[in-house]
């Protein structure tokens, strides 16, 4: 690959580094030159040029992946592209994987109830209703040892444990297929992602086993709703996989509940009670509402500690008017009701896709949450096919890193009787070949 770096001190390679990247030059995932190769290069010592990678993996701009060599990371210092191109009149969008709006509570009439006190610096900052609402949530599943605390959100928090606990280049466990901006998070943190494969019922135990002789720090598990391919733990197998992360007592285990009470599926846990570090996160965006960036972190002591000292340098507090928001939807029962409605709807509408697939002989996953996984052949071919038909769906190859084709099916606003139309013409434009491949 060439290249044109340049400099003779650390902070001019590092610069020059930097440069590259910001013109186009350089691209996530580009390795960059051997040590000894760019020293040479350049006519400077190896320590040099060492010291500048190590400068800019410091930083998560560059990864040191070992015998691979050292390449860009997905977080580059570069703007993030931003908004989604939209589908075109008439085609039906089953890509974002986000809940139904219509499902959702209205947030007008409860602002116009609240009248939160003016609160200064110094205060308590999370309101005590708050915690105890959290604790109820975490504690009617039977997890009611633990820390907690509150946070942005599923993101955020998730963020926050890897960053109090891992340090630039060390390796994190990750779904495969797995949360697409989960995966761009840790990436962009620095961290190595290692690969570990799910079924229907979660985390796969040999490929857990394998990413643990990977020497991970950390892995990164869906007990529910697995975005995207529906998976959500059985007991059987989330007892197998508390053996074996009780190998290493050192792994941080988080696991992110991002649906909660609409998942479909009890809350079954493999963090829980680890002899290690651990967290369970919680967010009320799916069910609740996109726009209340609020979570709950249940973990140990020393973890959750760690976190509110971080949280505490920058952020400080997630906004009041937002818990005392959550907490007055919290109480209101018409609430308790819709969400109970959201969770029978979103089962209803997934498993009627997933039995019109069947029947027309299309292999599919989505036993919970809001997604349906269909394995293909081709991938890219399949999703413009449904495109020409009418229906937007998302492609598979951003969720995933080893693992087979597919593409998701966002089944949250999809009423039972479109099932039928979707299944028919997705397998139309499916071989006869190609489906019994994929089954």
């Amino acid at each position: 690959m060439g290249h044109n770096i340049t400099g003779h001190t650390t902070v001019k390679i590092a610069d020059s580094i930097e440069s590259e990247i910001a013109r186009g030059r350089l691209r996530p995932g580009n390795r960059l030159p051997a040590v000894r190769a760019l020293a040479q290069e350049l006519g400077v010592n190896r320590n040099t040029v060492s010291a500048a990678y190590q400068r800019l993996a410091a930083a998560g701009i560059v990864l040191a992946d070992g015998r691979r060599g050292t390449r860009i990371t997905a977080a580059p210092p570069l703007a993030p592209a931003t908004g989604r191109a939209r589908p075109g009149p008439g085609v039906r969008c089953l890509e974002v994987g986000g809940p139904d709006p219509d499902l959702l509570p209205a947030l007008g009439p409860v602002l116009r109830q609240l009248e939160p006190p003016v609160r200064n610096y110094g205060e308590e900052t999370n309101l005590p209703e708050l915690l105890e609402v959290g604790r109820g949530y975490f504690a009617n599943d039977g997890f009611r040892k633990g820390r907690l605390a509150v946070a942005s959100g599923a993101l955020d928090s998730l963020e926050r444990v890897l960053r109090v606990h891992l340090r630039p280049g060390d390796a994190v466990g990750i779904e495969d297929p797995g949360f697409l901006a989960g995966v761009a998070l840790v990436r962009s943190l620095g961290f190595n992602t290692v690969p570990i494969g799910v079924d229907e019922e979660g985390a796969l135990p040999d490929a857990l086993h394998r990413a643990l002789r990977q020497r991970v720090r950390a892995i990164i598990l869906t007990p529910r709703a697995q975005n995207p391919t529906g998976a959500s733990l059985s007991r059987r197998r989330a007892k197998t996989l508390r053996q074996v992360i009780a190998r290493d007592p050192r792994l941080l285990v988080l696991e992110d509940d991002h649906c909660g009470p609409i998942a479909g599926a009890p809350a079954i846990s493999v963090a829980y009670g680890h002899q290690g570090p651990w967290a369970i996160i919680r967010s009320v965006g799916k069910f609740l509402g996109p726009d209340l960036r609020l979570g709950f972190i249940l973990g140990d002591e020393a973890t959750v500690a760690r976190l509110e000292g971080h949280m505490a340098l920058g952020m400080r507090w997630v906004s009041h008017l937002l818990q005392h928001l959550v907490v007055r939807l919290w109480a209101d029962r018409s609430v308790h009701r819709l969400v109970e409605k959201a969770s029978r709807s979103y089962e209803r509408r997934r498993t009627a896709l997933l039995r019109a697939l069947r029947d027309r002989g299309v292999h599919a996953f989505g036993r919970s949450g809001l997604n349906v996984w269909v394995p293909v052949v081709r991938e890219v071919d399949t999703v413009q096919g449904l495109l020409q038909a009418g229906w937007a769906v998302a492609a598979g190859e951003g969720f995933r890193l080893e693992s087979q084709p597919g593409i998701r099916i966002t089944t949250s606003t999809l009423h039972p009787e479109e099932s039928e139309r979707l299944a028919e013409d997705l397998a139309r434009i499916l071989s006869p070949a190609e489906m019994s491949s994929v089954a």
